[in-house]
């Protein structure tokens, strides 16, 4: 059994208009969801074995905040990555961790989530995580494998998902 969770980065900072979009940092509000979040992902029961990260400003500012007392790996590929590219870099990086952590952007984060886990599985949080991955979401994956290069080959179960908003109402949707 191997564990793989998903963190998408806390809300940019759009202020900067001239900035390139991977040199984006996190706004007061992003840096509040991702110190809220890494606060939950520290309490989870899941003890990570592996951070892979995008190297990207947000999402180096997300894991800043979160303070998960991890190491992150830093990877260009994972820089927007579709959800393909994401499952091979887990496949070749993960080695002997049982949980890996991957921190990095939508949409392949929530596409991931579609890719691995079959109609029968599907269930509450399934529902909600596809609806909607929002900044500083943290979604974890229980997948039947024995190892890393078989992520994909058995039927993964979304067994949670949360996002600021349900730890904080504060950090909801803005109107």
């Amino acid at each position: 059994m191997k564990t793989l969770g998903l963190l998408r980065h806390a809300k940019s900072d759009w202020s900067d208009a001239d900035k390139r979009d991977f040199d984006r940092g996190l706004n007061a509000r992003g840096r509040k969801g991702a110190a809220l979040m890494g606060a939950h992902v520290r309490a989870h029961p899941v003890k990570w074995g592996l951070l892979l990260a995008s190297p990207a400003e947000r999402v180096q500012r997300t894991l800043e905040a979160a303070a998960l007392g991890l190491s992150p790996h830093f990877d260009d590929r994972l820089y927007l990555a579709s959800a393909a590219a994401i499952l091979d870099i887990v496949r070749e990086q993960a080695s002997e961790a049982d949980a890996v952590l991957v921190a990095g952007h939508n949409p392949g984060l929530q596409d991931v989530l579609l890719e691995l886990v079959p109609p029968a599985a599907e269930n509450a949080l399934f529902d909600e995580a596809v609806a909607k991955f929002p900044t500083a979401a943290f979604a974890v994956l229980d997948l039947p494998i024995d190892d890393w290069p078989s992520l994909g080959k058995g039927p993964a179960m979304l067994s949670h998902f949360a996002r600021p908003r349900d730890l904080d109402p504060a950090l909801g949707p803005e109107d």
